[in-house]
Parts: C-alpha cells; sequence; structure tokens
C-alpha cells in the first residue's frame, strides 16, 4: 500500500487493515501527499491512488481528512464494484468510541438523510424510464435537421440565418441538459454505458469534453459553493460572491475590478462571454495539455459535421461567425439557468458540514413547470438533484415533497422561487456583495 505519511501506533501494529484511529489523526492526513478519508468508519489511506481517480484528483482530495459516506453513495451507483479499488487501501477502522461524524457535522441530519435515501430507494426512484431519454435525445436532433434544412430550402438570408442560431442554440443548450445526465451516470445502470453516450453527447453533438465537464462538476457537486473547492466560484478575481469574500477583498484593499459595479458589468462579461470564450479556451486546452486524444477526437467530430454542413453556404468565416453567435445565444441560456440556483445561496469558506446541509445552504429550486422543467433541464429542482445526483431528472418530482418533508422535520431551509425570482436574485446578490466589498474598502 502507498505511502501517506506517518504510521500511528496502532496501524503498525495492526498492521493494513487493522488499525484503529480517532477522528482527530484522521484529519491529520488532509494535505496533499498525505490524505486518508473515512467511508462507513472504514478508514482508507487514498495518498497514492488519487492520481488514478476517475472522477479526477481534486474531487475525492476535498474530502480528505474527513467523512466522505454520503459523498461516495451520492456519486457512485455501482457501490460494491467501487468497493473493490477501496479493499487494497483500507488501512483500518475509527474507534468504537469514535462517533459517526466528523467536526460540526450534524449527527441528527446526516441519520435523518441516510434514511431518507433509504426510502427513495426502496421506492425505485433511481430507476430511469429509457423513453424519456430516447425523446429527448431525438427532439435535439430533430432540432439539428431542422436548422439545416430552413437554410438549405430558405436559404441564407438574415431572417433565416437568425432562425437558424436560435433553433440551434435551443439544440445545444438541450444537449447540455442531456449530457449533464450520462455524465452523473443517471441513464443506465452500467457506467460504461454512460460514459461512451456522454462523450457522444457533449463530443459529437456539442463539440466538447466529457473528461474537462467530470472532473470540474464532481467538485461543484462535492463542494458546491465552497471556496477553492468548487470551480464554478472561482471568479479569478473578476467578481465577488457572498457576504465574506467581499469583506476580504476590501479589508486587503483589493481591486482587480470596481465589484460595487459587478451586477452592471455581469451583463457583459457574464452571460455573454462563459461559453464562447473561458469555457472554449479552457476545454481545448484541457484536451491538449492532459493529452485527451479520445475526447479531442469526439470534440473534432463536432466541428466536422457543423463545417461540412454550414460552410457550402456560407463559407468558412460565415460558418465560423454563425457558431459564434450560437454559443452567444447558448452561453447565455446556460448562465442564467445554472446561476439562479447558486449565486443568490451561501457562499463561504470550507466548514465541513454535513451532506444535507452543506447543499441546502449552496441550492435553492425555482418552480416546477412544463416549461420550466424543459427549459432548465430539470435544473430547477437542484435540491433534489444536488443530494441525489445520480438520480435520474424525470423523478425529482416525487422526490421532492419526501425531501420538503425531512427539511422541514428538522427545521433546514428549502427554499423555492419563481424563474423571475431566481433570475432577478442573481443580479440582487452581485449587488449586495459588490456593496459589501466597497464598504469595506473604504472603511475598513
Amino acid at each position: 500500500m502507498g505511502g501517506g505519511g506517518k504510521q500511528t501506533q496502532q496501524e503498525s501494529s495492526c498492521g493494513r487493515g487493522g488499525g484503529v484511529f480517532t477522528w482527530e489523526e484522521v484529519q491529520r492526513h488532509s494535505h496533499k501527499g498525505d490524505q486518508w478519508l473515512v467511508i462507513d468508519r472504514k478508514v482508507y489511506n487514498i495518498t497514492d491512488w488519487v492520481k488514478r481517480h476517475p472522477g479526477g484528483v481534486r474531487v475525492i482530495s476535498h474530502y480528505a481528512g474527513e467523512d466522505a459516506t454520503d459523498a461516495f453513495a451520492a456519486f457512485h451507483p455501482e457501490p460494491d464494484f467501487v468497493r473493490k479499488f477501496l479493499k487494497p487501501l483500507l488501512i483500518g477502522e475509527l474507534a468504537t468510541s469514535e462517533p459517526n461524524q466528523d467536526r460540526d457535522k450534524n449527527s441528527v441530519l446526516t441519520q435523518a438523510f441516510r434514511e431518507l435515501r433509504e426510502e427513495v430507494e426502496r421506492e425505485g426512484l433511481f430507476r430511469t424510464q429509457p423513453l424519456f431519454f430516447c425523446l429527448h435525445l431525438g427532439h435535439i436532433l430533430l432540432l439539428e435537421a431542422l436548422a439545416y434544412l430552413l437554410i438549405w430550402v430558405y436559404g441564407t438570408g438574415w431572417l433565416q440565418t437568425l432562425l437558424c442560431a436560435v433553433i440551434m442554440a435551443t439544440s445545444q443548450a438541450q444537449a447540455g441538459w442531456l449530457q449533464h445526465d450520462f455524465g452523473h451516470l443517471s441513464v443506465f445502470k452500467k457506467s460504461r454505458w454512460n460514459h461512451l453516450l456522454h462523450k457522444f453527447v457533449i463530443g459529437h453533438l456539442k463539440g466538447a469534453s466529457a473528461n474537462w465537464w467530470n472532473h470540474r462538476h464532481f467538485q461543484h457537486h462535492a463542494k458546491p459553493n465552497i471556496f477553492s473547492k468548487d470551480p464554478d466560484v472561482n471568479m479569478l478575481h473578476t467578481f465577488v460572491l457572498g457576504k465574506t469574500q467581499p469583506v476580504e477583498y476590501g479589508i486587503k484593499k483589493i481591486k482587480y475590478m470596481p465589484y460595487n459595479h459587478q451586477h452592471q458589468y455581469f451583463f457583459l462579461i457574464g452571460p455573454p462571454m462563459l461559453i464562447p470564450v473561458y469555457f472554449h479556451i479552457q476545454i481545448m486546452q484541457t484536451m491538449f495539455f492532459r493529452r485527451d486524444w479520445v475526447d479531442l477526437v469526439w470534440s473534432m467530430s463536432y466541428y466536422l459535421r457543423y463545417f461540412t454542413c454550414y460552410t457550402p453556404f456560407y463559407g468558412v468565416f460565415g460558418a465560423v461567425a454563425l457558431i459564434s453567435f450560437v454559443r452567444f445565444l447558448e452561453s447565455h441560456w446556460f448562465v442564467w439557468v445554472t446561476q439562479m440556483n447558486h449565486i443568490p445561496m451561501e457562499i463561504d469558506h470550507e466548514k465541513h458540514e454535513d451532506w444535507l446541509t452543506m447543499q441546502l445552504k449552496a441550492t435553492c429550486n425555482i418552480e416546477q413547470s412544463l416549461f420550466n422543467d424543459w427549459f432548465s433541464g430539470h435544473l430547477n429542482f437542484q435540491i433534489e438533484h444536488h443530494l441525489f445526483p445520480t438520480m435520474p431528472r424525470h423523478n425529482y418530482c416525487r422526490v421532492a415533497p419526501l425531501v420538503r418533508k425531512v427539511c422541514e422535520k428538522h427545521g433546514v431551509t428549502y427554499q423555492e422561487k419563481s424563474l423571475w425570482s431566481g433570475f432577478r436574485d442573481v443580479v440582487g446578490s452581485l449587488r449586495e456583495s459588490g456593496d459589501l466589498w466597497l464598504d469595506a474598502y473604504l472603511h475598513k
């Protein structure tokens, strides 16, 4: 078994898998090059294995030194299969005198959530309806064909081109929600089929990278709205978020941007630029630097198909302009849907809270309607999605009342708002954070 720091007296005396540890000992092994974690009271040394973790190094490292039981259950639809890889990493277990939870994790809420998960599994809410996803894929392909036929039949006038771009942007947005389903392993029982279809949808239908998405998005789910662990709140000094970061920046007199105006320049550099500029550059860099040639081939197959279809009508530069405009439209759609559930919520440093508390503080729901479900890819049920990320999305509406009941029983805030309120709160929260920064910058 690989290293991971000095062995404790218990580990060296009992041998591999026979150590008995306290939470204090486990928490000491939470640094790069020395990482332990706990699953179901079993202690694992993951130091040498993190680089081989399919979900990426960072997502598993975020749980180094703490209990990862609920995160493990949330991300792995085939736990028995995954435990085969964990077995060689086992170094012992928690002492019988140690509680099940570490640090400030609420034992009552932890138990309540695990009972909820058992109920959800008994109700069969992790079972997929294949027809749902077949129809969803079908309507994406239909939109792609409709956009092409529009130009082929009616020509390349401004009105036809604009309508074509809107149809293509709709297809791209909906393909984004579908790749999200496959990426979370929520469609097929076998993970390998989810991985294959994920590469097809995100690669061939969207021109992006499955591995890039996995390594980024799983971190977001593991530690949502937590600085240095959730890449979605890493704004590269462009924005300050929440109530803590603005004050910290203000006190340190950090002013990379006029943050008191961030709710205004958000409209210029947020929704318009995220996908066509930032994500596009990051995806290409990731595939080349990591030598991810499989994802690169999938991605290039999209662009080969696209330019083959549209270059005869628009020429190379016209086709580039068209796809850039499509990405521009899609980016607005993506940003507003993904941020309305998170930016207005608590954003802070790591607090080591239990799974239920952490997810409910970082997420909120948008009211259900047929349009909201379709428009957001069912991410209007963000709370249920974060609690059960491998659950097929057509079951969110069925599990939502069960989640709400648990929250009401234990006094956990369960937020739900209208679509318009969700959009408005994104801007409002940016304004509030900017005001906090300005006050700290001028007066503290």
